[in-house]
């Protein structure tokens, strides 16, 4: 093999490359417990990044119950690698992102109260509010993610809005991989290559785990991102946090 040709291969094997975006939601949860900086959120970012993560996700929420609106503005200035900003787009939330600017905003359908995502949105229904986000966005030079169910119809309309990417909401892969893993990945297989198909970027996450996302991704290697919250902050309990990332990457290897 050529010096070049090996260049290529090496180049190509980078550039498709599924990153971890690892969501600290979690450790803010445990801080906020307590009150005071222990566990140190913004330390836990940089270690994460410093064990191998390509991304960092949050989601801050008004009430603020785990990442506050000053976690988001102590990020910007420390994430290296790409950081991801989830959440609905109320007017605070598009404030908060348009001043921040990350590489990344994923739009959620969550109501205020709401313990955790739950759905992916109907994105034909709210085509016209989510198109003038989208645009909102990405005339500040940020690349947009929509969550959305593993539904053709759904990611159409993510594309008909103007988004970068859409977020396949896994929790039923998840819940269905234990009593058949092959039934659990179809309709998210059938989803992805639709939207391969039509030319629009592919994240996943929700309840992605040790147990089930190197099927996944086995099934779907040209994945963008997996974004992944609950099950790394639980595995580094009894793994400690330098080994769960690394244990996250090998599974998208």
């Amino acid at each position: 093999m050529t010096s070049l040709k090996l260049f290529e291969n090496i180049f190509f094997d980078i550039k498709t490359m599924t990153r971890l975006s690892v969501n600290i939601n979690k450790i803010a949860t445990l801080r906020n417990a307590r009150g005071g900086n222990v566990p140190d959120l913004i330390k836990m970012a940089c270690d994460i990044e410093a064990f191998g993560a390509e991304g960092i996700t949050v989601h801050p929420r008004p009430d603020e119950r785990h990442i506050t609106r000053q976690d988001v503005y102590d990020l910007k200035d420390t994430i290296s690698t790409e950081f991801n900003i989830e959440g609905y787009p109320s007017p605070d939330f598009c404030d908060l992102v348009l001043e921040i600017r990350p590489a990344q905003v994923t739009l959620v359908p969550d109501a205020p109260d709401q313990l955790t995502s739950d759905h992916g949105w109907d994105t034909i229904t709210h085509h016209d509010f989510l198109q003038d986000v989208v645009c909102r966005f990405k005339s500040a030079g940020i690349r947009v993610s929509i969550f959305v169910d593993p539904k053709a119809e759904m990611i159409d309309g993510a594309k008909a809005v103007g988004a970068d990417r859409v977020e396949l909401y896994t929790a039923m892969y998840a819940e269905d991989y234990a009593k058949g893993r092959e039934e659990a990945i179809a309709p998210y297989l059938e989803a992805a290559q639709h939207a391969k198909a039509i030319g629009i970027g592919l994240n996943a996450g929700h309840d992605l785990s040790l147990e089930n996302l190197t099927y996944f991704h086995q099934q779907i290697p040209w994945l963008d991102e997996v974004s992944i919250g609950h099950a790394v902050i639980s595995d580094a309990l009894y793994l400690g946090m330098k080994t769960t990332v690394e244990k996250y990457l090998d599974c998208l290897k």
